[in-house]
Order: C-alpha cells, then sequence, then structure tokens
C-alpha cells in the first residue's frame, strides 16, 4: 500500500488531470447544460491530456463521470438531464495514467441557491479539509473519520456511512476503508507513503440511503440534499500532500 516517490510522481500527474477535469466542469455548469454533454466534456479532456477515464467500464459503469444532483449522494449515471437553477451538482472523476489511478470529487452549486444547500456544501467541504489534516504518519485511520463526524453533526449535519473513503494506488479501491464516522475497528496506523481518499459524504437530513432502479445512483432515504468532496492525498515526512494540486485547480 506504501507508494515510491516515483509512483507519487506518478499519480500526482493522475490526480492533476483530475482535478484540471473539475476546474473545467465549475466553468462550464450551467443551467441547461445536460449531465451527458458535462461527460463527454469531460472524456475527451481526459483522453486528450493522456488519461483513461477510469470510471468508464468499472464494474459495468457506463459513463466517465458520477453527476449526482440535489438528494442523490453518488454514483449518478450522466445523462439526458438538464441542469436546473438552484442545484447542487456533486461530480466524481477517476483518471488512469500511466497505471495508477486518481479521483477526486466537488459539489458545485448553480445559480442560486438557498442557505441550507450553502451552508452543506461549505461544511463538506471543510469536512474534508479536517479529514486531509489528520492524513499523518502515525495517526490512525479512525481518527480521520472521528474528526469529520464530530465537525459535521456539530454543524447539524450527518455523515452517510454505507460508503466511505479507501486507499487508492494500483486500483482504484484498496486496503484500508476509509470511514467519514469513527469506528474504532478501524485502528490501523498510518505511515509514510501510503495515499487515501478522503471522501465526507455529508447530508442535511438522515445519513440513511437508497438506490435507485438503475443499480448505480444512491440517494438519501428521506430526500434531503447531499453533498460530495474528495481529494486523493499522500502522507508524507512533511505531512498531507492533496495530489493534483495546482493554483489553477484547487
Amino acid at each position: 500500500m506504501r507508494k515510491s516517490p516515483g509512483e507519487l510522481a506518478i499519480m500526482d500527474e493522475a490526480n492533476r488531470i483530475v482535478l484540471e477535469v473539475l476546474a473545467m466542469i465549475e466553468r462550464t455548469l450551467e443551467e441547461g447544460i445536460t449531465t451527458a454533454e458535462l461527460d463527454a466534456m469531460a472524456e475527451k479532456m481526459i483522453r486528450d491530456m493522456g488519461g483513461i477515464p477510469a470510471f468508464k467500464g468499472y464494474k459495468g459503469y457506463p459513463a466517465t463521470l458520477c453527476v449526482s444532483i440535489n438528494d442523490e449522494v453518488v454514483h449518478g449515471i450522466p445523462g439526458d438531464r438538464k441542469i436546473c437553477d438552484g442545484d447542487i451538482v456533486s461530480v466524481d472523476c477517476g483518471v488512469i495514467y500511466r497505471g495508477y489511478y486518481g479521483d477526486a470529487a466537488k459539489t458545485f452549486s448553480v445559480g442560486e441557491v438557498d442557505d441550507i444547500a450553502k451552508k452543506l456544501l461549505e461544511v463538506t467541504e471543510k469536512a474534508l479539509q479536517l479529514g486531509v489534516d489528520e492524513c499523518r504518519s502515525g495517526k490512525r485511520v479512525s481518527d480521520i473519520g472521528k474528526r469529520i463526524e464530530k465537525y459535521v453533526s456539530s454543524e447539524g449535519f450527518n455523515v452517510v456511512r454505507k460508503f466511505v473513503g479507501h486507499g487508492i494506488g494500483r486500483s482504484l479501491h484498496e486496503p484500508p476503508e476509509v470511514p467519514n464516522f469513527f469506528d474504532p475497528e478501524k485502528n490501523m496506523k498510518l505511515k509514510t507513503g501510503m495515499v487515501l481518499a478522503i471522501e465526507p459524504m455529508v447530508t442535511v437530513g438522515s445519513y440513511e440511503v437508497v438506490e435507485d432502479e438503475d443499480g448505480w445512483t444512491v440517494r438519501t432515504k428521506d430526500g434531503s440534499l447531499s453533498a460530495h468532496f474528495e481529494y486523493s492525498v499522500a502522507i508524507t515526512k512533511n505531512g498531507p500532500r492533496i495530489l493534483g494540486l495546482r493554483e489553477d485547480n484547487g
């Protein structure tokens, strides 16, 4: 699970592509565009930059992006649905570059969103930052979820429990699982060279989720709004390092 400096350099490039795609989505996202149009632009950009869409074909998934809107938590399949003013749109992107994976997600607001949606995005993004800050040698996996859950709960929101973060490298999902809530059994010590995908999924209401008939789209059981932010984070001797992050794509 521990990556060499050379492997981390490749993963940094994989994640740079992912974050450039998410930056492009943020610039492009507007009322009236379809999720399929966003997906097509993302796939072209990934391939033009020398990468391969990591999600397309993964366990049969049919698209490059996961685009989840409002009460959808994760794994929304792009299609002919049009983005509307007031939507919050979670976009998850994965890339394979020279045999290694990059994975990140952001939730965007479109037009005028209400105050609860604004707070949800702010809290979820800060929860990600707090989780990243726990990615230090000598800490434990459970410390990440404990920090995230404590903060999210203090703001009156809930953390989804059915889906968790994960290790990442030559595979999209590697050990260990990284819950966004405190699980004392996840007591593996973190070591330099590990790379973890930290990805809090936060809801306004209950943390319970249901899966749509398409076999992929996951939404909140009570119909409440949900947001999702994710970075791939390397544990280094100097602390956490968000892979792929540059001034122009952060």
